[in-house]
């Protein structure tokens, strides 16, 4: 077994040899930032190049707010596809917050909009205002279709923000989410190319049917073309056992080919026992290395619908896998050490990453700090065990609840804990990584800033929002 020790002493090392961003990562954030900024206002400026007659200023505002905010709605189709050029850049748990946050702002966007036109709709006709200059279209089908966008955007963002208070199943709010999300796309660009002055121009009416056929193909890309994927590529139940208490390893198997490559640490979502077209899946953590080949290992614990009944699923069930998904991982950076913390049932991917290191030999020391509330929720404590006598690795158990004579650390992984982890250590220099519950996330990534760590040296991924 390494001593602690020579872990101490390799985890102080100079910080010339600490982590580096990946290249790619650096230079296609901002890319996509730009990509982004520019869709939202090309609209505006290819009204502007119209050289129209000027309106009044609130009419013009109304319609570059409504042109720019309706643009970006549309883009938060591509946001919430999965697609991994967008999320293997920024994370999929980045994407998920910044699509919650789009949607929302650009909503109080567009429920203004309509308040801020002070022109109205003459009670004689204007053959002459054929710029509608002076006028603004009210006509039954430019209210209607609006109005259907309008209420309808309401309800797909008030669902989302309330989903949790509601109840009810996740698989019936996705559906009505994407039901709402439909009609939003179909009647909102009907409006803008009957409502809108700017968009009688050709090429604002072939950026909006453009946008509307993104928006489209995303939802077929995601409902139908996937589906049809994993049916064709099936997994296979192999064995689920309880590894602690109400936590269990699910492990499946292709059914033909070969499993999905993946970097350790990253998750899929997982459909057992229902047809790949049904709402029925959920996202989970790869607990197996890479080097595992033949077959994908997960940790579940019993705490959600599907979750509560896994150790029902009988060895032998179809399964469905979408991804690989997710860049909680450490392939590619450079660091001369790794923290690794862990919370409950978040030791899923770490479990992989440690697993991988270990099968590829890697001679990095290696800190994991591993919270559970009770003992009798430790998963594979002696393959961690073993793990100390093949990698130069140190293990620090936390228990919130410990038993009488527990020789491990006692309470959370806070503050206090990581001072006393790393006293005397530069934690500057290693790469840290997190997984658990959200509190216990946002406690270790403020302590480890506080105590001068680059963010780009802190990986975690977090699906708590609201």
């Amino acid at each position: 077994m390494v001593s602690g020790s020579t872990v101490q002493k390799r985890l102080t090392v100079d910080s010339d040899v600490a982590r580096k961003s990946l290249v790619p990562t650096r230079v296609a954030v901002p890319v996509l930032i730009a990509l982004y900024i520019a869709i939202l206002v090309l609209p505006v400026t290819a009204a502007w190049l119209q050289e129209l007659p000027p309106r009044k200023w609130q009419d013009d505002l109304s319609s570059g707010l409504a042109m720019c905010a309706f643009a970006g709605i549309m883009m938060e189709f591509l946001l919430s596809g999965r697609f991994r050029f967008v999320s293997s850049y920024i994370g999929i748990d980045t994407t998920m917050r910044v699509h919650q946050l789009i949607a929302r702002t650009l909503t109080i966007t567009v429920l203004v909009h309509p308040f801020l036109y002070v022109t109205g709709t003459p009670n004689y006709p204007m053959p002459w205002d054929t710029t509608r200059q002076a006028s603004v279209d009210f006509g039954p089908t430019c209210v209607l279709t609006g109005l259907i966008a309008w209420l309808a955007l309401i309800i797909v963002v008030a669902m989302g923000i309330f989903r949790e208070q509601r109840g009810g199943s996740y698989e019936a709010w996705r559906a009505s989410h994407g039901i709402g999300a439909v009609v939003v796309a179909v009647f909102g660009t009907v409006h803008a190319l009957e409502a809108g002055r700017y968009s009688a121009d050709a090429f604002l009416a072939w950026f909006w049917i453009a946008m509307l056929a993104m928006a489209m193909f995303t939802l077929a890309w995601v409902y139908l073309v996937k589906p049809i994927w994993q049916r064709q590529n099936p997994y296979t139940v192999r064995s689920v056992r309880r590894i602690a208490d109400r936590t269990w390893e699910l492990v499946v198997a292709p059914a033909r080919g070969d499993v999905i490559p993946f970097e350790a640490g990253q998750f899929v979502w997982l459909n057992v026992g229902h047809s790949p077209f049904s709402l029925n899946e959920n996202p989970f953590s790869i607990a197996s290395a890479p080097t595992e080949c033949g077959q994908l290992a997960f940790v579940i614990k019993e705490v959600g619908d599907f979750t509560r009944s896994i150790g029902k699923v009988e060895p032998g069930a179809e399964a469905f896998i979408d991804g690989p998904h997710g860049n909680m991982t450490i392939a590619g950076r450079n660091a001369s050490g790794i923290a690794l913390y862990a919370g409950g049932v978040g030791i899923a991917p770490i479990l992989s990453i440690l697993r991988d290191l270990r099968d590829g030999g890697d001679l990095r020391p290696v800190l994991l700090l591993y919270g559970n509330r009770a003992e009798e929720q430790i998963v594979y404590r002696d393959e961690l065990q073993e793990m100390t006598l093949l990698l130069d690795l140190e293990i620090e158990h936390f228990l919130s609840e410990p038993p009488e004579g527990w020789n491990g650390r006692s309470g959370m992984i806070d503050e206090a804990a990581l001072d006393e982890a790393f006293e005397g250590r530069d934690v500057a220099v290693l790469l840290h990584v997190i997984c658990g519950p959200l509190p216990m996330i946002e406690s270790i990534e403020a302590a480890l800033l506080a105590r001068g760590v680059p963010s780009r040296q802190i990986i975690s991924e977090r699906f708590y929002y609201d």
